[in-house]
């Protein structure tokens, strides 16, 4: 059987695009025996108020003479999310919000099986400029671009990005649980100033380009130290303050649920993008609860792995999706 190449992607491709609800495995590199991981976005432009009137961009790529999506492979140190803006930069020139985790497509290429990751990136700045890998770049409608598009696969992700325009979040709250401290049992002092190890000082340094390229606008934290200090890195590249409240902590949640799920709404209420680090009991029974009374029944169970987070994105005070990255420590 001859070798099939990115071009042949149709052939036995496979997409993995159903549901607001996505998650990223632990180690998606070891998903198949020889994975080649990429990422992408679809890139747009426009007011979600007129969807239809929404312009998406279609690269060409002189190489392969077709009309696709911008992805492009992972590099060595880096995660998924990182991949997707670098590549995005790198063979368009343009700056880009990431929103809603759209899913994955499934190919064979050589010896070797792609996943491309995709999510919705909004244009916010930058030029595009001719280059080896993409020469030109057409901004159309989506209809349109259906039309232009070489290959079934990208039309089933634009389909799927077409979907998450007609419901828009109004907020998303990046839900963080803090990165890894040190061991409880050999602390003995205050446990809010239990620090983070090693690891997790290394968790929260690669939360700065996992957690950037959503544009955050403000930081919260529950009071533990360990909290505080997994999004310092953040806040400082980003020029923000880290707002400590209690109530966003396990210690809360125990006292009294109804004033924590109140703390969490208010942020939700402010609108825009805003990441509150907690803690790993709480983050579970929060989001099941956002889910009950939402508009997005989560059937599986819910994880929280420490340096973990969920993109949840909202419609009014509606949950309406939920992205799961577990770590942001590099996938190869």
């Amino acid at each position: 059987m001859a070798k099939l190449h990115e071009t042949d992607k149709d052939e036995n491709g496979e997409k993995f695009l159903t549901g607001r609800h996505q998650e990223i495995p632990r180690h998606p590199e070891r998903e198949f025996d020889k994975t080649t991981l990429a990422a992408g976005a679809v890139l747009w432009r426009g007011d979600l108020e007129n969807v239809e009137a929404i312009e998406v961009a279609c690269i060409h790529r002189p190489r392969y003479d077709d009309w696709s999506l911008a992805k492009g492979k992972v590099d060595p140190g880096e995660s998924l999310v990182a991949a997707a803006v670098r590549e995005i930069k790198e063979e368009t020139g343009f700056d880009v919000r990431l929103g809603k985790l759209l899913g994955k497509t499934i190919y064979p290429v050589k010896n070797t099986t792609k996943v491309v990751y995709y999510w919705t990136g909004e244009v916010v700045g930058g030029e595009f400029v001719a280059n080896d890998e993409v020469d030109a770049i057409r901004w159309l409608t989506i209809a349109a671009a259906r039309e232009l598009l070489t290959y079934d696969l990208d039309r089933e992700v634009l389909d799927k990005a077409l979907k998450r325009f007609r419901l828009p979040a109004t907020a998303r709250i990046l839900y963080v649980r803090h990165a890894r401290a040190h061991e409880r049992e050999k602390w003995s002092g205050d446990d809010n100033l239990r620090p983070l190890d090693k690891k997790g000082r290394r968790q929260s340094e690669m939360l700065v380009p996992e957690l950037a390229p959503f544009a955050p606008q403000r930081i919260y934290s529950a009071e533990p130290d360990r909290c505080h200090t997994t999004v310092a890195p953040l806040a400082d590249e980003l020029g923000l303050d880290v707002t400590v409240d209690p109530r966003f902590g396990d210690a809360a949640w125990v006292d009294n649920q109804v004033s924590c799920k109140e703390a969490f709404m208010d942020v939700v209420r402010l609108g825009g993008v805003s990441v509150i680090c907690a803690q790993g009991q709480v983050m579970p029974d929060m989001i099941a609860w956002l889910s009950d009374s939402g508009r997005l029944p989560i059937d599986a169970p819910i994880n929280v792995k420490k340096g973990g987070v969920w993109v949840l994105s909202f419609s009014g005070e509606d949950l309406t999706g939920a992205d799961y990255m577990p770590s942001a420590l590099p996938v190869r």
